[in-house]
């Protein structure tokens, strides 16, 4: 028996700093070659890292109407003007923190109305898949930007510090816009003696410690980090049993805090005396604790910059106020009047992008849409294990059972 039909669509980003895409030239090769019944329509764009040319050599048919395709995949939030009704989507939502009594974190799209784009969504019976809420029975995530997002943001965080105390410039990571370019000046470079504090143990922790192989920055003990000078630059990597601790202390347990995480409190001020250098690359729930709280910022006089790659907009990292872009992408704090400030050797640098692998596009594309084909894509098209289905936000004009909250979100 012949399998039906099945179009695949790639929508054109609304974000006008977007480049990334869910799948580039060779996946699209890939899934023609092992599915004949694929047609996989691409919408033109002049932005996105791959060329038009490229996606149509490689089988798909450029075209800006994409009506009848029965999935369409994007990366960051979509327009509600453009969105199809009846049609399935799958992109970040940035929804998944937001919480029954509400309150969500600012992170996503600057300027896209999370509450409008839900509510678009319903009006027009669309299925919305989130990437986000792809995930295994552990509750880990299948796929997701977060190594990119850790190297760049490294990268980034280091440059900062070399440009704000060092007054040395290296080029952004988008001016070469090639990870094994980024590795070879980042091996070039001899950094001067620091402590860079990293938080976090997922995959955007792990993408900053692989960069930071590719450098002479030397990795130390917690307890080094807190008792011993270096006349060298090392980094401390904080993972999240070393950074919160539970207020009944019993022994640390990661479910126990992912389920109860507003019973835990942060321990990481601690380490905060001896940091030059924050790189914040850990998950965070609106209800875990903060990794340091405004009011003891003034203990931290040793702390020149933050690179916040969490971009959790006043959440972990409190003096992130806002989110920055590739185009501009810091801000300084004034730690006094916690407010921002114009650049001075008293303030606060902080890296705040939160698009951070847009800088390294292609190769972030790439990683992603393996991703994609290896563990979402067939358990759309042929029999899904639930992991489709628990990641379904909403279908035929409402929200699904697990997702109920977020319809008190969208009427208050």
């Amino acid at each position: 028996m012949t399998a039906p039909t099945f179009n695949l669509g790639i929508i054109r980003e609304s974000r006008i700093d977007e480049s990334r895409t869910p799948l580039v030239p060779k996946h699209i090769e890939k899934l023609k070659g092992s599915h004949d019944n694929i047609n996989i329509f691409v919408q033109p764009s002049t932005k996105r890292c791959f060329q038009d040319e490229e996606y149509a050599k490689a089988g798909a048919i450029i075209i800006e109407d994409l009506s009848q395709c029965h999935l369409i995949l994007g990366v960051k939030e979509i327009d509600t003007d453009i969105l199809i009704e009846n049609k399935s989507y799958l992109f970040f939502s940035h929804t998944s923190k937001i919480q029954s009594d509400n309150s969500a974190t600012a992170q996503g799209t600057p300027g896209m109305d999370k509450k409008e784009l839900l509510k678009k969504i319903l009006d027009k019976k669309i299925t919305l898949i989130d990437y986000e809420n792809i995930r295994n029975q552990n509750g880990a995530r299948y796929l997701g930007f977060g190594r990119f997002a850790g190297i760049v943001g490294c990268y980034n965080s280091l440059g900062l510090y070399e440009d704000f105390v060092n007054h040395s410039k290296v080029p952004r990571a988008y001016e070469l816009n090639d990870y094994d370019l980024l590795k070879n000046q980042i091996q070039n470079k001899k950094f001067s003696k620091m402590k860079i504090l990293v938080t976090g143990d997922g995959r955007v922790a792990r993408g900053v410690l692989e960069l930071l192989q590719y450098t002479n920055i030397l990795q130390i003990t917690k307890e080094d980090f807190l008792h011993t000078d270096f006349d060298e630059p090392v980094f401390c990597n904080l993972e999240t049993a070393d950074y919160v601790l539970s207020d009944i202390g019993d022994q640390f347990n990661l479910q126990h805090f992912i389920q109860e995480p507003q019973k835990y409190r942060s321990v990481a001020e601690k380490y905060l005396e001896n940091t030059n250098l924050l790189i914040s690359a850990h998950y965070w729930d609106p209800l875990s604790p903060k990794i340091f709280e405004m009011m003891n910022l003034h203990k931290f006089f040793q702390l020149k910059v933050i690179g916040d790659i969490t971009c959790d907009i006043k959440g972990s990292i409190p003096t992130t106020l806002k989110s920055t872009s590739i185009e501009n992408p810091y801000f300084y704090f004034d730690k006094k009047n916690f407010s921002e400030c114009s650049k001075s050797i008293k303030a606060l640098a902080i890296m705040a992008i939160d698009n951070l692998p847009s800088e390294l596009p292609r190769d972030s594309s790439e990683e992603f849409g393996d991703g994609i084909l290896k563990e979402v894509l067939p358990y759309i098209i042929k029999k899904d294990d639930q992991r489709i289905f628990n990641a379904t936000i909403t279908q035929n004009g409402n929200f699904l059972s697990k997702y109920l909250y977020l319809k008190n979100y969208i009427t208050t």
